[in-house]
Order: structure tokens, then sequence, then C-alpha cells
């Protein structure tokens, strides 16, 4: 499994993580909030204190219920009382993060995928004495917004490792497909592929409408026979694309961001040719027990710089090795 570290920091409490897997979780949704308690267990003495997890996931993503489910495996050890809420919209999302401001959470772990405007309110929350981490996305940024570290891959890099994948694999001509414009991490992904592989092109579709998105791949398709290579920027677009390309009886193969439980599947049987997996529980796990381990210990992770989680790349000659876990719904 190739991996790909500018620096990467383990505690010896996260390495509870594999036997910690939260339940399953419904998904996320628009300003959606709920609570997960603490349950049975070995749990942290510490006072039990209340977090905030704010992203900007849309109803129904699969990708973020494996965030989820990490978060809640750290906030059960560390008995906390984790709120979530998601919004697609940046300006949404900052009113969230107004919200639990208002609300006087002990810590906030949010995404800063679109950082124009998220930052004034991170920044608020910060300046009122409350700890936030950033996970996901904004590399970039979350050193200017004050918070105390960053969980998540570099996906200038994770693009770049998928470039050269691609020319590895004798592709010619590459569909990005970009489900939500305006996120700087998918730009950054596609930008990636882009700087190693040369010949690509973006595919803008609406991640949330799986109809439309799977007509505007079959079309695309179908009107240029020369793609014979499809990037899916997560799990769920991918799966579609591959339906879409059926549909327009292209031959052109396909690889994606991010795992799930049906993307194993899809490597396994060769569906899909890869995966680049950022390990999303574990950005969820270590954005809450950050914030736990500052509070209660003064700890600091990654030593001032981001901590990496990925990217690595699942394919059939490895998936064996995170099927399981797949299946479980942790990766």
């Amino acid at each position: 499994m190739v991996r790909w570290h500018r620096k990467a920091v383990v505690t010896s409490a996260a390495l509870a993580l594999v036997l910690a897997a939260g339940a399953c979780s419904d998904s996320g949704g628009k300003q959606e909030e709920q609570k997960a308690d603490a349950g049975s267990g070995n749990v942290a003495t510490t006072p039990r204190i209340k977090v905030a997890l704010i992203t900007h996931s849309k109803a129904g993503d699969t990708f973020w219920d494996i965030v989820r489910r990490g978060a809640e495996a750290a906030a059960q050890k560390d008995n906390i009382e984790l709120q979530y809420s998601s919004d697609p919209d940046g300006a949404a999302q900052a009113n969230l993060v107004q919200t639990a401001i208002d609300s006087k959470v002990d810590g906030i772990a949010v995404t800063l995928n679109k950082p124009d405007a998220m930052m004034p309110n991170v920044k608020k929350a910060i300046a009122a004495g409350i700890p936030v981490t950033v996970l996901n996305g904004g590399l970039d940024t979350w050193k200017q917004s004050g918070a105390i570290g960053y969980f998540g891959q570099d996906e200038r890099i994770a693009g770049e490792a998928t470039g050269d994948k691609l020319k590895q694999l004798g592709a010619k001509k590459v569909l990005c497909i970009v489900h939500e414009q305006g996120n700087v991490s998918l730009e950054a992904r596609c930008q990636g592929i882009k700087n190693k592989f040369g010949v690509v092109e973006n595919l803008n579709v609406d991640g949330a409408d799986q109809p439309g998105t799977q007509a505007t791949i079959t079309s695309k398709l179908q009107q240029d026979k020369s793609v014979d290579y499809l990037v899916g920027l997560n799990a769920g677009v991918t799966l579609t694309a591959v339906q879409a390309a059926k549909d327009a009886g292209s031959s052109a193969k396909i690889g994606s961001f991010d795992m799930s439980k049906e993307m194993a599947k899809a490597v396994k049987d060769g569906t899909v040719q890869f995966a680049v997996d950022q390990q999303p529980y574990l950005q969820g796990y270590l954005a809450i027990d950050a914030i736990w381990l500052s509070k209660t210990n003064g700890n600091s992770i990654g030593g001032g710089e981001a901590t990496l989680t990925g990217p690595s790349f699942v394919e059939k000659s490895n998936i064996e090795a995170v099927e399981k876990f797949a299946a479980a719904g942790t990766r």
C-alpha cells in the first residue's frame, strides 16, 4: 500500500480507534444536529464536555457517515457529548459555527473546504476561548485561523500521486468528475492530477443529484470517445460513473477517491481500478480526540504541522487488508 506523508503523528489514545468503532449512524443532513451518547465501555473519568462537529456534508453522503463514526468513537472514549451538524453551503455552515459558539461548546471540529465563508466565525470561536480543530479540508488555511490542529490529506499531493498512477496504468485522456463546485479540496485533487498527468478535463456535476450526475457523465462520454479514464472524487459519484459508462457504451476505465463498503467490492471485482483512501474515520477520531487531549492534558498533535491521514492506494492487490473494515463502515 503506497503512502505519502508530510507529517503523521498518532497518539496512544488514537491507537484505540480500531477497537472503538462507533455504532452505525444516520446520514448527516442540512442543519441537522444529533448527539452521540457515551454509551457503555471504557470512558474517560475527566469531566464531561460538549464538542461540536460541523461539516460541509450533503445529506446521504456515506463518506461523512464514516467521519462521524470516528468522531463518535473518540467522543465515547473521552466522555464527550458530541453535537453533529452540517450544511454544504459555506455561509450556512458558518452560521452553524456561530450557533455552536452561542451554545457555549467546549470545542469545535470543523471543515474549511470553503474557507472564505468559514474563516470569520472560526476565528470568532477561537477568540471566545473555544479550541478548534480542522479536518478534511483547509490544509492551506487552517494555521491562519488559529486552530490547534489539522487532520486530513494534502489534496494536491493526493492528486499528483493519482496522476502518476494514471500514467503507470497507460491512461491517455482523463475526465475528473467534480461533484461540488467551489470546494477547494476537490479542485486541488483535479489540479494535482493535471500537474502530473497533463490531459485532464474537469466535468462539473451535482453530487446530490444522482440521476442528473449519471446523465451528465453518460452524455459526455457519448460526445467524447477519446476519454479512456474517469476519476470520481468520492465513492458515490464514482459508482454512478460506473453505470454511466455502461449506459454510454464506453470502455473507459475508472478510478476513485475515497472508500466505502460498496467501493471495496468494486475494487475487488475490478469494476474500479483503484481508490485513493484518506482514512475519514481517522480524521473524525483525531479531530475530536485532539480537543480532549488539549483541554485535559495540554497536548498538541502534529507539532504545529498538519497530521496527514492519507493518501494511500487501495487496489485489487491489497483490498483484502481493508475490506473487512470497509464492510464494518469504518474505512
